[in-house]
């Protein structure tokens, strides 16, 4: 038999078995005040919002405690937050802020954000537009050089 991983801790809740799980909040409608015309800005538009962010050591897997997982609410405010505290012309850069908040706050390695608009100010027909976006915390230097 093999002596066990010393950095696994058997004490732990999770028996020290490195774990995450992944949180999505599809749908989430917000009406805001972005995008390039006047219009838009002044008069607003609702925009859907899908988020999903990797939580990393998700002790709630092994205890159902809710303290030891993601507030639904608090995401669905932090998306809120973002898109109401200003206007911007593009949803890129709109997605991109929540997805900076999000990991900020969450301290997750990755977060998906997609932003549509399902009634775009458009000439022809469209049932909506949208913009997905990546993003990954920066590996800090420091740590790296580890």
């Amino acid at each position: 038999m093999s002596d066990p991983d010393p950095g696994l801790n058997p004490d732990a809740p999770n028996g020290g078995v490195e774990s995450s799980a992944e949180v999505e909040l599809r749908g989430l409608s917000i009406y805001t005040h972005h995008g390039v015309s006047e219009a838009e800005q002044e008069v607003g538009q609702r925009l859907e919002f899908d988020v999903s962010f990797d939580v990393p050591d998700c002790d709630a897997m092994f205890t159902d405690r809710l303290e030891d997982t993601v507030d639904y609410a608090e995401v669905c405010d932090i998306v809120a937050f973002v898109a109401t505290e200003r206007s911007y012309r593009t949803l890129e850069r709109l997605a991109h802020v929540v997805g900076e908040r999000l990991i900020e706050r969450y301290g997750c390695e990755s977060v998906r954000v997609r932003a549509a608009k399902p009634e775009p100010p458009l000439p022809l027909a469209i049932q909506e537009v949208a913009v997905e976006i990546t993003q990954e915390r920066a590996v800090d230097d420091d740590a790296a050089d580890d």
